[in-house]
């Protein structure tokens, strides 16, 4: 809205009202609001929650090796993350840009499923929370709106293999194609960097980009699943989910930059998409929440962010890469929750498998995998075996939390260093 304001003051020559015109600058302003609400903001809303009793037990001292207790903390937290980033992209985004109606959209859809999670395992006092299926039919509805919604939009067009030529003063700007639709993805360590969904079903002649695009809606489904799962997996102690996605978001901040921007998107010899530059305000919101939402949530956290915001931020980096064709890169930069997702599959295929045969048997000490190395031996079942029971010697869930972090780091630069190295 602000955006809108600023605009219609610059063409009356009102001094300074021409800064709104400038991504970086909204992008800065978008980061500081959002920091500030959630810090500033968070502290009322923790007082709020204490006086309703709105509380969640996640850990009991006595089983915990450190004797770390989480007994009447807070939960719901994602209220704060979702309302410091809606308020900064309302005031400051261009609110016509389907890219930042998406990304709104999901936070809003996501936000919703978590919320009833959160009021069915809290109010009702169901700790299974909603059941599963209908988690999963909220994560594909969003899938099915945002790829149709990427596939339908006369907006959504990529121009690939941008050059940009100079000529002193001057830039010329050849483009290989104009504005297309298309199927086309970023596909890492490959010199020809881009996949196209269209070329797996060639074989349908004229129909294939048609078909295309189904593929790319089911890819899109199955990425908003396994994306918000895998952060919901991930949220298990202090901190872990915001820093990691906090880390993330810049990530994909900085992919989203070069994509929207003409001369590093030739530099760089990838697709250049028109309109994304609106992501980076959306993404500096989530970072600047994220951030300040670690104010009370890193150890010993004051208040836990529930299913409303694991499910929110897990979908928002699921739709935000997909929107810039960068979800091929996803098994990377979000290596952390792949690997959570991972060993509860494997965990819990492999008891099932077991009891069939009449054998308790597992593969980790607990999962999801981070919960693995604060196990201690004697808090394992007797009657089951394990395959992996190392570490011996169990770790503080901050120092747990601090080495995903850097896990994540490292990761985030690897995905940044993929657009090169080919």
């Amino acid at each position: 809205m602000l955006y809108y304001l600023f605009s219609w003051l610059h063409k009356l020559g009102f001094p300074g009202a021409g800064m709104f015109g400038y991504t970086s600058f909204r992008a800065l302003l978008s980061i500081i609001l959002a920091l500030l609400i959630s810090s500033i903001w968070g502290s009322k809303f923790i007082d709020l929650m204490k006086k309703k009793q709105i509380t969640e037990t996640q850990r009991d001292a006595k089983i915990d090796p450190f004797g770390v207790n989480k007994v009447g903390v807070p939960s719901m937290g994602g209220i704060i993350i979702i309302i410091a980033i809606l308020i900064p992209c309302l005031l400051l985004g261009k609110l016509d840009n389907v890219y930042m109606i998406l990304m709104l959209v999901t936070t809003v859809w996501l936000g919703t499923l978590g919320f009833i999670d959160d009021y069915i395992k809290i109010f009702k006092k169901d700790k299974e929370g909603l059941h599963g299926k209908f988690k999963i039919i909220g994560q594909v509805g969003l899938g099915l709106i945002v790829g149709l919604t990427l596939y339908l939009s006369p907006s959504v067009v990529i121009r690939e293999n941008v050059e940009v030529h100079r000529a002193g003063s001057k830039i010329e700007v050849v483009h290989k194609t104009n504005n297309i639709k298309s199927t086309k993805t970023t596909i890492p360590f490959f010199k020809a960097n881009n996949l196209d969904y269209a070329d797996f079903v060639a074989f349908m002649g004229r129909n294939a980009q048609t078909a295309g695009w189904i593929l790319f809606v089911i890819v899109t489904i199955f990425v908003v699943t396994a994306v918000s799962n895998g952060a919901n997996l991930n949220d298990g102690m202090d901190g872990m989910a915001a820093g990691n996605s906090a880390i993330i978001g810049i990530t994909l901040g900085i992919l989203a930059y070069v994509s929207s921007h003409i001369e590093f998107a030739s530099y760089l010899n990838i697709m250049y998409i028109p309109g994304t530059e609106e992501l980076v305000i959306f993404i500096c919101a989530f970072i600047g929440a994220l951030i300040g939402f670690l104010w009370y949530n890193a150890y010993p956290a004051q208040i836990f962010m529930g299913d409303m915001g694991s499910l929110t931020i897990g979908g928002i980096i699921a739709v935000f890469a997909i929107i810039i064709h960068k979800e091929l890169l996803i098994p990377i930069l979000c290596g952390v929750f792949l690997i959570e997702n991972l060993s509860v599959i494997m965990q819990v295929n492999y008891f099932k498998a077991g009891k069939k045969k009449g054998i308790r048997r597992r593969i980790f000490k607990r999962t999801p995998i981070h919960d693995h190395f604060r196990t201690t031996l004697d808090q394992l079942d007797p009657t089951c075996t394990y395959i992996f029971t190392k570490p011996k010697n169990v770790f503080h869930e901050a120092k747990i939390t601090i080495r995903f972090w850097i896990v994540t780091i490292l990761l985030a630069a690897i995905t940044i260093i993929t657009l090169k190295i080919r």
